[in-house]
């Protein structure tokens, strides 16, 4: 069983949120903030893709 779960944009907002307040953080400083967006837009992106095939 697996333990890994796709960035969804509700764990990208928390993230944001984390970096915005401490600014000096590990993740803000290296830009996971970013990262985790794009992660976040891709995988919704691509549960779209996913849903449009059931037609």
């Amino acid at each position: 069983m697996s333990k890994y779960t796709p960035m969804d944009k509700e764990a990208s907002a928390r993230i944001q949120s984390a970096a915005a307040r401490n600014p000096g953080s590990d993740s803000a400083q290296d830009d996971f903030d970013r990262r985790a967006q794009s992660a976040a837009d891709r995988n919704e992106s691509q549960g779209e893709d996913e849903q449009g095939d059931d037609d």
